[in-house]
């Protein structure tokens, strides 16, 4: 299988992000071909700001190995990620990451800044970027796009509601 391959799973992960309302946000963790755990951002249902798709799936994956570290395992996420969870790859000891869409307000894989890119850290992991990015940056797109439509239409209901009084 291919990068692509393995980001279509990543994407059906942020369709069930998606369908709960979550931002949609998928990733898989992959070893020696194998998906070995997979996660989507659900934050806000977990109340936990660090239920991030990546976080989820490193998790679930240090279970399956039975170590917080992970050699040799490769993480697929549909969008760029921020710094709290490159940290967490990076101390996984991931030997590579795979993103789609770039996220220029919170990336940390060259966006904003580029966190793996620096030598100083005592652990580096590969990071390829712009895979499937179409597909992945028009689920955010249309997600947020209908998150604003949904707040314009209760703004003109509020205000409706207000001229009847």
């Amino acid at each position: 299988m291919s990068d692509a391959d393995y980001m279509q799973l990543a994407i059906a992960e942020a369709g069930r992000a998606l369908a709960l309302g979550e931002v949609p946000v998928g990733a898989v963790v992959m070893k020696d071909g194998v998906v070995i755990a997979t996660g989507y951002n659900h934050p806000i249902a977990l109340h936990d700001p660090t239920a991030h798709a990546e976080i989820m799936a490193l998790r679930a994956a240090a279970r399956v190995l039975g170590n917080y570290r992970l050699p040799g395992c490769e993480l697929y996420v549909t969008l760029e990620p921020c710094a709290m969870c490159s940290g967490a790859m990076m101390h996984a000891r991931l030997a590579r990451v795979v993103y789609g869409a770039s996220d220029p307000k919170t990336g940390v894989c060259g966006s904003v800044l580029d966190l793996f890119a620096q030598s100083s850290l005592n652990h580096h992991t590969e990071v390829t970027g712009g895979v499937l990015a179409d597909q992945c940056g028009a689920l955010l797109k249309d997600f947020f796009a209908a998150r604003r439509l949904a707040a314009k239409q209760r703004l003109v209901v509020a205000a409706t509601s207000c001229d009847k009084l």
